[in-house]
């Protein structure tokens, strides 16, 4: 019997096997995030608030355009975007994920709906110098996400909206927001509409920021908008189609939350393994002992698998093919490892992990959200049944 041996760069890599510029760009976003985020890792969560020079690195080393299309000025590779959010939440979640909003959800809602006007006029500052946000979430509209009570109200040249989002991630630094709103309730999600409108838009505020549980350096907001008038030349897809950019857009979301996960879970693990060697009970470090030793195999297995998930998720989207269940899978599946392995992990330091003294306690906190946001673990399991049970 032989066997076929798979060259690199043939397009036919396994998994976890990387081409030899994902292989680069994976080691300098490591290298990036060990020498300039982790030394503001505890300042950051303690303070809730992101050091203002890492975002400027995160442009100036073009993270923040990594899957934007080389014509507009970034690299063009959604699976580089997903190993630029693994490789910082291995280090810091909050980081990651202004990083990740940037690529999966905002760059890559106008690359696919927007117009040549408006990809030529966003994508470019989204690559070098402009934040974004996707603002979906109201206070009655969470995983109800069509239950939308911002209206749009359609005036000469453009739409009047007037509501309240809640939950925006970037909120805080964006400059650029998608904002969806009902242009006409009666359609019901049918008239659902994505707006673009900019930071300094008459009638737009940026209000309170959210004092959260994990992820305290990202900037969750709630955005104001009363009698904010937007032409409609910045309608981002068709009129009444909104609903349609939302779907699809948090399906390619999901993927950068499985990868957020993995990368927070294998931070956790990684600050357990090494203080397990350095732990000394009964004269020997606790990593001889069998109980931890099996611990952090299953723990390493887990991650392991939600991690096949995400890049199979990754790799499909980036193919071109269908990836809308095997995204739901990887977002789930990686959101409850990462509370799992983080939760362990945790276990490993004993005591001391439940100190702010050891980090453990703080990739805990972080790994809580990834069940909650861009649809919660209910939401998923819904989307893969129905995709199973109605072929």
């Amino acid at each position: 019997m032989t066997h076929d041996v798979i060259e690199p760069g043939s397009g036919a890599l396994p998994l976890t096997v990387f081409s030899e510029e994902e292989q680069m760009f994976r080691t300098s976003v490591r290298e990036f995030a060990e020498e300039q985020i982790r030394p503001h890792v505890s300042r950051m969560d303690r303070e809730g608030k992101l050091d203002p020079s890492l975002i400027r690195q995160f442009f100036e080393l073009g993270l923040m355009g990594v899957g934007v299309p080389e014509a507009h000025g970034g690299a063009g590779s959604f699976f580089m975007a997903v190993l630029a959010v693994e490789e910082l939440s291995r280090v810091d979640a909050s980081a990651a994920i202004v990083v990740d909003v940037q690529n999966t959800l905002v760059s890559n809602a106008i690359v696919r709906w927007g117009t040549e006007e408006q990809k030529k006029g966003y994508l470019p500052r989204l690559c070098t110098d402009t934040i974004g946000a996707y603002a979906l979430s109201e206070a009655d509209s969470g995983s109800d996400a069509f239950a939308l009570t911002t209206r749009a109200a359609e005036r000469e040249g453009g739409f009047v909206l007037n509501g309240r989002k809640l939950w925006i991630t970037n909120g805080g630094e964006a400059g650029l927001f998608i904002i969806f709103a009902n242009a006409n309730p009666q359609l019901g999600y049918r008239g659902i509409t994505a707006f673009l409108v900019e930071r300094e838009t008459p009638g737009f505020t940026v209000g309170k920021k959210e004092d959260k549980l994990g992820i305290r350096a990202s900037s969750t907001c709630e955005l104001v908008l009363e009698d904010c008038f937007v032409p409609r030349d910045q309608v981002l897809g068709e009129v009444g189609k909104g609903y349609k950019v939302s779907i699809e857009t948090l399906n390619e979301g999901r993927i950068g939350i499985g990868a957020q996960m993995i990368g927070v879970a294998q931070g956790a693990l990684e600050a357990a393994i090494g203080y397990s060697r350095e732990r000394k009970q009964f004269g020997q470090s606790i990593s001889n002992f069998q109980g931890v030793q099996f611990q952090i195999a299953r723990l390493a297995t887990e991650l392991e698998a939600a991690r096949l998930l995400v890049y199979n998720a990754a790799r499909l989207r980036m193919a071109g093919l269908s990836f809308t269940k095997e995204a739901a899978m990887a977002k789930y599946f990686a959101s409850h490892m990462a509370e799992t392995v983080c939760s362990e992990s945790l276990e490993v330091f004993g005591g001391y992990g439940y100190t702010k003294e050891f980090p453990a306690e703080k990739f805990y906190r972080d790994a809580k959200i990834g069940k909650i946001y861009e649809g919660t673990s209910h939401m998923q399991l819904q989307t893969i049944a129905k995709l199973i049970l109605t072929r």
